[in-house]
């Protein structure tokens, strides 16, 4: 018969056998101290010998016990983990209680330290309180870790959460074994199915996480041949090695500060937390360890992990053990590890892991000064630097300075390797910025290669003089991936880009190197799934034209005005105000035991401020009190119907713009209403409900909408209004980032001469300025004389003259086509910015370069910046042209999307451009006409009488006719008050009167509903 004895035995059996552990007895277990103290004893003898004869000869018969109290005295004030690494004082000397594996094997006392460990496993310890864990595991005589065993097949069928069930009910949180980190530092829940843990027993409060390998892209284990699904935990994390190494290297206290105002004023309160790493964290961490010991530096790896994974955990881990990293040969790997992030929050996690595992000065620097203080960093070795990519341009500038002044700072990166960590890699790679990361991390090495190169070029097609050619080669060099450089990308939706430059393979041969989907964060509970509760609005107006004459206008243009115009609306706004407070009133204050929050998604800064001045005037009028809101843009703004004030966010909001997200954490402020900022990296765990008022599509809504999937204590779900965007356009935007995003396929260099061709075939540049302009351009570089500036604009004018030409010849015969002009501008405009885009990306993935491309980049990417802005130019304005005659919003649908149905399109390349065709024109009233049937109000109609009219339009719907052959009378009653509405609009023209009369009063639409389904019913 099976039996949980049998699970025990298998586990112990392993553990004995291959696991590296002896076998304990349960009589060894001390009630009173918690510990094995034989153990304890019998490891410090064997690895301190001198240091135990000197105490022995001072204490006499009592040094096992005066040894043994102040091991307890120091457990109980600093806890396990802090003693298991530094040691506990005894009569003035430090004794330690464990040694771990040592990052090189060149001192042979320290390995046979390692070797003299003692990892016992002992079954059914009774404690003080008489609670009898399984099994019970401790080092070197103080007990580390606890599980609870279930074996689904047993004649009790009990599972995982019968385990759970036993920790949270049936163990003393308060006893000496379980007390938190003085003795055991984690706790296994395990069945043959899965496994969950815990760092801190609570009673009915524990917390317990899964630690499961996932299976499927989300939750759970994969099957294992001939064995359980869960062997993974005793087969490879409770191994000797292995559960050495997360005591030493990953096991931290997190420790968290936060402010509480009580009846004295603000106080300051901690809150530990015991981390020990999920199962992915630890399995990330570990294979890109193994593959950077193996193969070096050179390496670009992609981990792609969702929200809530623990990212700056895992980022902690991995760069403290990058620091330390040595090969087979015993050599270091990487100089320095430098983590490029915008964080503050991942600088603080990093000194604080980092500190635990290290008691010493200068393993990390945060960069926070100058560039200055960044080249002083690389150039001594620091072991871990934390910056931004925003500094890296300006290294080699500062330290000209410093040696002009006299001050010699030289970076010498020969011979020297370095591990870059991205933190958020989705466009920080790509830039100039990142070149400059290269040029700046393997400066000699850029240099010996272009020297090799300028020294072997025969065949020279550059044009240009040796000094310029050989800055030439620099700048084309940089872009190039480095041998003395690995990269470590950190993100939850990678851009394709991203995906095709961090491409080194993983354990099952594709790309990214690892990943935790989102799939599996939200079933593992780690976060919220924000698409659960979706409710989607349609609006409905209808435009009148004013104004006498037509307007010959962009069509698309136009339509962007009134669309503009439209939402722009204050009797627009209002409603919607209206919908967004009246909800949050109703539904979301009562949310996270009154403490939910809301953010408003606008459009624009314009947007934001009306909502802003909308809001507040609603909730003065209506008296509310309870909900106030914050707007954040940036930069000022005035309105049209005030030109002489402007609007900020600091003045909007009466608070400084640095203070907003601590204000808003507060229970002062309830709603935040954002224009493009906080829409990503906001991390407010009380988000509850966002309304979204603004077009989102790919990754912007992926990271808009997932503010709220931030977990807190009393939140089980959230919810999204959104005023604009469809159901099914969300789907395709999170179905990528659902699983592991694919790649689709790869540009190569003869797409770049593609580009470059239909470039080059507007004249609006020439080869010869191109080549003048990469003369001056890189020479400079070498020896400025500080006129070039002059010399490079005189010859990039002359482009801009004929750009601004563009069009000119299409216009002849016409009295005014300058929006075809303004588009043909564009036009190139688009090309010019995908060319540079493209190289960007192509010079950096492939072993290419070439000469001309380069010259063209950098003459193209100055021109750039010299064409005039397009985008207030012609600009339609449509105030006095048209009047908002209608406007009516109703719910479209409401419910979850589901991501695990169809499949995802990979991720491609923005690379392909317009054909060159021109908008094309019409009339302002056909346009209004267009919008007004985009939107349900402009229909043919039927010479009948209007209601039955309506009843015929009813009768052709085949699923208006579906849902009263399978409906009730008042089930479909309740159905049609839902479609009449479209039905109204349908006939709108020419019945404006009725129609209007019967959308706004209620009493009367409620009748026609009731009169109508009742005839549509009996006809169907």
């Amino acid at each position: 018969m099976i039996t949980e004895k049998d699970f025990e035995n298998e586990i112990e059996r392993f553990l004995l056998a291959e696991g590296g552990y002896v076998q304990g007895k349960n009589s060894e277990y001390n009630k009173e101290t918690a510990l094995f103290e034989e153990d304890v004893l019998s490891f410090i003898q064997t690895t301190q010998p001198k240091r135990w004869e000197r105490l022995a000869q001072g204490q006499k018969a009592n040094v096992k016990a005066v040894l043994i109290k102040a091991l307890c005295q120091e457990l109980e004030a600093k806890g396990a983990l802090d003693v298991l690494r530094h040691g506990f004082r005894c009569y003035g000397k430090t004794f330690q209680t464990a040694y771990f594996a040592p990052n090189t094997s060149i001192n042979e006392e320290t390995q046979q330290r390692y070797d003299a460990n003692i990892l016992k496993i002992t079954r059914q310890v009774v404690t003080e309180d008489g609670d009898r864990p399984d099994i019970v595991l401790s080092l070197n005589g103080i007990p580390v870790a606890t599980a609870e065993l279930k074996n689904v097949l047993s004649a009790t069928h009990w599972t995982v959460e019968d385990a759970i069930y036993q920790y949270r009910k049936e163990r003393n949180p308060k006893g000496k074994l379980f007390t938190f980190k003085k003795r055991t530092l984690v706790h296994f829940a395990v069945d043959t199915e899965e496994v969950y843990m815990t760092t801190k027993l609570d009673g009915e409060q524990t917390y317990f996480l899964p630690f499961n390998r996932g299976y499927n892209k989300g939750r759970g284990n994969p099957p294992i041949a001939g064995n359980v699904k869960t062997a993974y935990l005793w087969e490879q994390i409770l191994t000797r090695h292995s559960f050495l190494e997360i005591i030493a290297r990953f096991l931290h206290l997190s420790v968290e500060e936060k402010k509480v105002r009580t009846d004295s004023g603000l106080r300051l309160l901690q809150k530990e937390t015991m981390i020990f790493p999920r199962f992915h964290q630890l399995d990330a961490v570990r294979q890109l360890i193994a593959h950077s010991r193996e193969h070096g530096a050179g390496r670009n790896y992609l981990i792609q992990h969702s929200a809530g994974s623990g990212k700056s955990n895992t980022i902690a881990w991995l760069a403290h053990q990058l620091s330390s990293l040595h090969n087979r040969d015993d050599q270091k790997i990487f100089n320095s590890v430098i983590v490029v992030t915008d964080r503050v929050v991942l600088d603080r996690q990093l000194q604080a892991t980092i500190s635990q595992f290290e008691h010493k000065d200068g393993v990390v620097q945060k960069i926070e000064h100058n560039s200055q203080q960044l080249a002083v960093a690389i150039a001594s070795d620091t072991p871990i630097i934390i910056t931004t990519i925003q500094k890296f341009p300006f290294v080699m500038a500062a330290l000209a300075r410093k040696q002009e002044s006299g001050i010699n700072v030289a970076i010498s990166t020969e011979g020297k390797q370095f591990a870059v960590i991205v933190d958020e890699a989705h466009s920080s790679q790509s830039g100039e910025a990142a070149m400059e990361l290269r040029k700046v991390l393997n400066k000699d090495g850029i240099e010996a290669a272009v020297m090799a190169e300028f020294l072997d070029d025969d065949d020279d097609e550059t044009g240009l003089s040796d000094e310029a050619k050989k800055q030439l080669f620099i700048e084309a060099a940089k872009r190039q991936r480095q041998p003395n450089l690995s990269f470590f990308a950190f993100t939850a939706t990678p851009k394709w880009k991203t995906k095709a430059l961090f491409d080194e393979p993983g354990a099952d041969g594709n790309t990214p190197f690892h990943h935790y989907t989102m799939k599996q964060a939200i079933e593992e509970g780690f976060i919220l799934d924000v698409l659960e509760n979706y409710a989607t609005w349609k609006q409905y107006f209808k435009l009148l034209k004013i104004s006498e004459n037509d307007k010959e206008l962009s069509k698309s243009k136009a339509k962007k005005e009134m669309m503009r115009f439209v939402n722009l609306h204050p009797s627009v706004i209002a409603q919607k105000v209206e919908i967004i407070v009246e909800h949050f009133r109703t539904t979301t204050m009562h949310k996270i035991g009154g403490r939910a929050k809301a953010m408003v998604v606008t459009n624009g800064r314009e947007h934001a401020v009306r909502y802003k001045l909308a809001f507040d005037e609603y909730i003065k009028e209506k008296g509310y009190t309870g909900i106030k809101s914050l707007v954040a843009f940036s930069g000022g703004i005035t309105l049209k119907e005030a030109p002489e004030k402007e609007y900020t966010e600091a003045l909007m909001n009466g608070i400084r713009e640095v203070d907003l997200p601590e204000q808003f954490a507060s229970e002062h402020y309830q709603v935040l209403l954002v224009a493009e900022k906080y829409q990503t990296g906001f991390d407010q765990p009380l988000l509850h409900t966002m309304f979204v008022d603004k077009k989102l599509s790919g990754i912007q809504a992926v990271q808009t909408l997932s503010r709220l999937n931030r977990c807190a204590k009393g939140k089980t779900d959230t919810f999204v209004l959104d005023f604009v965007n469809q159901p099914e356009d969300i789907y395709k935007a999170f179905k990528p980032f659902y699983e592991v995003t694919e790649l689709g396929d790869i540009p190569s260099n003869e797409k770049l001469d593609e580009l470059a061709a239909t470039l080059d075939q507007w004249k609006i540049y020439f080869q010869p300025e191109i080549r003048q302009f990469a003369e001056i351009w890189f020479s400079a570089k070498q020896q400025p004389t500080g006129s070039e500036h002059k010399q490079l604009n005189s010859i990039l004018d002359k482009a801009v003259a004929r750009f601004l030409a563009v069009g000119d010849e299409i216009q002849q015969g016409v009295d005014d086509l300058s929006e075809l002009k303004n588009e043909q501008q564009n036009l190139f405009k688009s090309q010019l910015k995908s060319y540079l885009s493209l190289y960007q990306f192509v010079s950096q993935i492939m072993d290419y370069s070439d000469d001309l491309h380069e010259q063209r980049y950098v003459y193209l990417r100055a021109l750039q910046s010299k064409l005039p802005n397009n985008s207030d130019r012609n600009k339609v304005d449509l105030s006095k042209d048209v009047v908002l005659h209608f406007y009516k919003l109703q719910k479209r649908s409401e419910g979850k999307i589901h991501l695990d149905e169809g499949g995802a399109d990979p991720l491609k390349g923005a690379t392909d451009v317009g054909s060159g065709r021109a908008d094309a024109t019409d009339e302002l009233s056909n346009m209004v006409q267009e919008i007004n049937g985009m939107y349900g109000t402009q229909f043919t109609i039927a010479d009948q009488l209007f209601f039955e009219q309506i009843i015929e339009d009813a009768l052709a719907d085949n699923e208006i006719v579906g849902a009263a052959k399978n409906n009730s009378l008042e089930s479909f009653t309740a159905y049609f008050a839902d479609k009449l509405l479209d039905l109204l609009f349908q006939r709108m023209q020419g019945n404006e009167e009725i129609s209007n009369q019967v959308m706004s009063d209620e009493s009367l639409r409620n009748r026609v509903v009731k009169r109508l389904a009742k005839q549509i019913y009996q006809r169907k």
